[in-house]
């Protein structure tokens, strides 16, 4: 068993560590794995999210949102960088089910945007074929290249 004050210090460790940044349970997972009593580490995590400081549900949203914002990502490659942040692929299938239609417009635009940038010095089917590889789909890239003046 562990004392209130032992639980208190690693819990305001945690915390901060937390409060820097926005982390996944995974991430706090792997940063203080070995550093605490396993059970009060365990406490500590139940304790994270029941008062909403580790929510990877609410994570997948915001993360999604600032890719959305600031890069020209597919819906693939959204994936990957959230299953590298070591989030539940059950959680990330769910969201990207439940925004559907947000995520495939996204994925459209942003093929829209890389063929705008690239069309300067790249023919179009090399454009498909660089899309392709990262992974977007055969649709958004046809509702992009074809229609030339943009998805919109």
């Amino acid at each position: 068993m562990y004392s209130i004050e032992d639980f208190d210090k690693a819990k305001t460790k945690i915390l901060k560590y937390i409060v820097y940044k926005r982390r996944t349970e995974q991430e706090v997972r792997q940063k203080f794995q070995n550093e605490f009593d396993e059970e009060m580490f365990e406490d500590i995590i139940d304790y994270l999210k029941e008062a909403k400081y580790i929510d990877d549900k609410e994570y997948i949203e915001k993360i999604i949102n600032n890719f959305q914002i600031l890069k020209n990502l597919s819906n693939k490659e959204l994936k990957y960088k959230l299953i590298a942040k070591g989030l539940d692929r059950d959680l990330i299938e769910d969201y990207f089910y439940e925004n559907k239609e947000e995520l495939e417009e996204y994925e459209i635009k942003s093929a829209y945007n890389i063929f705008l940038k690239k069309s300067k010095d790249m023919e179009q089917d090399e454009i498909k074929q660089y899309l392709m590889k990262k992974g977007y789909r055969q649709s958004s890239i046809k509702q992009a290249v074809v229609n030339g003046d943009g998805p919109f």
